[in-house]
């Protein structure tokens, strides 16, 4: 495929899907999201919720990894 080709395929994706147009976005979180998001609120040095929903989760991963730099590629 050509690089254009690609590009239009990922902009139709739903790889990158907001967490606010998940269709299972307002159930609990699922274990692996907990696990990690626990590691990264003991890294950034805030609380943990553990009422949080997969699309809650999902965003306040993001927000942590921004601050720990645990989501930056290397």
């Amino acid at each position: 495929m050509t690089d254009a080709k690609n590009a239009d395929n990922a902009e139709n994706s739903n790889l990158e899907k907001d967490p606010s147009n998940w269709t299972t976005g307002d159930e609990a979180m699922t274990g692996a999201q907990k696990s990690y998001l626990q590691t990264l609120c003991e890294q950034a040095g805030v609380t943990f919720d553990d009422t949080l929903t997969k699309a809650q989760a999902s965003e306040r991963i993001d927000e942590l990894q921004d601050k720990t730099g645990r989501g930056e590629s290397s």
